[in-house]
């Protein structure tokens, strides 16, 4: 889900960023609400009051849908129960093109032309020498079921994962990515990705970069910088254990451990690595952390970018990791704002956390039974946060085969305070 022209924004006041206490927001005493009891409850809300929406009157909401059987996987929002395929239906390729097979192995499509399985979306604002652009990261990786209803994702093929730039001025592609298979691996999955379009950005062609996660499942995790202006394309911090998933890491979902279940296998642990991944204001640091992982992390963009042309480029990448600590349980993607706070969603909290960088704690923003697996987020100028709800631990492939989500999915949304705005200095 990603909002176009309607990307929200959060900041707290300087006495919520002063705390010096544990909040107790959301707990309920006194019997002060009528309850059947004396004793003091916790009712799982705080913060702004959520609203149920679908679409904004002040802009486009973007969907997409990892493949699977869905007719399409990028779509446009028309009305409160509609979508049609974005931006053609010809730009989708039908689900009976999504795989192949050489000598007996699968691999997802190399059609570079059309979509094969989009995972993210991300908007930039207009500059001097792009037009509002939707970038659209496709993993060139559907997931296939077997005969018995049992899913697997071929591995990729040069062409597959790609990233496309839309002109939102007329619906149209200028500009796509692909990547060789050195840099993107078989094995890779492309999970979500930020952009720094100044011409001054150090260790690029001054046309810009793109920070990708690569989050694969099969163990291989870390950073895909592109550069927009050349097509160059490398790898940073792959295996660093802050990219790595967590040990047989059990989260918890509405009160219930999870295990990963998948028709057709051994029940185990969620295997992905790097997720969420936000940078700072200034375009001189990332955070970020992976999905089974209570600790958050930075690195100086500057290690991100630097070149196999410096033979210690890697081992300087590594090098340069901060950790910052646990965040009090397991999170998904991220947001930022003007403000600079770090933005991250829990889907183990059914909440949305922010980091602040000028006292180096996790603080709470938002809370509510609602907020069932919150998997991305935008941030927008008409003063909310909207979350992208998808019930993902209860779908069949996370769920030995059985669909528990009730549908239909959700966007939420929360207003927030303070006049925080959608980061827009990095794409002067």
């Amino acid at each position: 889900m990603l909002l176009h022209s309607c990307v929200a924004a959060i900041t707290l006041a300087s006495a919520a960023l002063a705390q010096e206490h544990i909040a107790t927001a959301g707990l309920i005493q006194n019997n002060s609400t009528g309850a059947s009891t004396r004793l003091r409850y916790d009712n799982g809300t705080y913060g702004p009051e959520i609203e149920e929406v679908h679409y904004s009157s002040d802009g486009r909401i973007f969907t997409t849908y990892t493949r699977g059987s869905d007719v399409y996987t990028l779509g446009v929002v028309v009305n409160k129960t509609a979508e049609v395929p974005y931006p053609s239906a010809a730009l989708n390729l039908p689900p009976d093109e999504l795989n192949t097979t050489w000598h007996g192995i699968p691999f997802g499509s190399g059609n570079a032309s059309a979509f094969i399985s989009v995972q993210a979306l991300y908007i930039t604002s207009k500059t001097s020498t792009r037009p509002e652009t939707l970038w659209v990261l496709d993993t060139g990786r559907p997931t296939v079921h077997n005969a018995q209803g049992d899913p697997s994702m071929p591995y990729a093929q040069p062409g597959g994962p790609k990233v496309v730039a839309i002109s939102l001025a007329n619906d149209t592609i200028y500009q796509t990515f692909t990547f060789p298979a050195s840099v993107h691996y078989p094995d890779s999955y492309f999970n979500d990705l930020r952009f720094d379009l100044r011409a001054n950005v150090s260790g690029t062609s001054g046309h810009g970069i793109a920070y990708l996660v690569d989050s694969s499942n099969e163990g291989r995790p870390g950073f895909i910088m592109l550069d927009l202006g050349t097509g160059e394309s490398w790898r940073r911090l792959s295996e660093d254990p802050s990219v790595l998933r967590g040990a047989e890491n059990v989260p918890v979902y509405q009160g219930h451990p999870f295990y990963f279940r998948q028709k057709g296998s051994a029940a185990g642990w969620q295997l992905e690595g790097l997720d969420g991944i936000q940078l700072t204001t200034d375009g001189k640091t990332m955070y970020y952390s992976p999905l089974s992982s209570s600790y958050l992390y930075s690195i100086p963009t500057v290690n991100l970018r630097e070149r196999d042309t410096n033979p210690l480029a890697e081992i300087n990448a590594h090098a340069n990791v901060s950790n910052h600590g646990q965040r009090g349980g397991d999170a998904n993607g991220f947001e930022g704002d003007s403000n600079g706070l770090i933005y991250q969603l829990m889907p183990t909290q059914n909440a949305v956390f922010y980091y602040d960088v000028t006292d180096g704690q996790t603080h709470p923003f938002v809370r509510d039974p609602r907020i069932v697996w919150p998997d991305g987020a935008s941030i927008g100028a008409d003063g909310y946060i909207y979350l992208n709800i998808n019930q993902l631990p209860y779908q069949p492939d996370w769920n030995n085969g059985i669909d528990q989500r009730q549908h239909p999915g959700a966007i939420l949304r929360a207003k927030l305070p303070n006049g925080g705005k959608k980061v827009t200095s990095l794409y002067t």
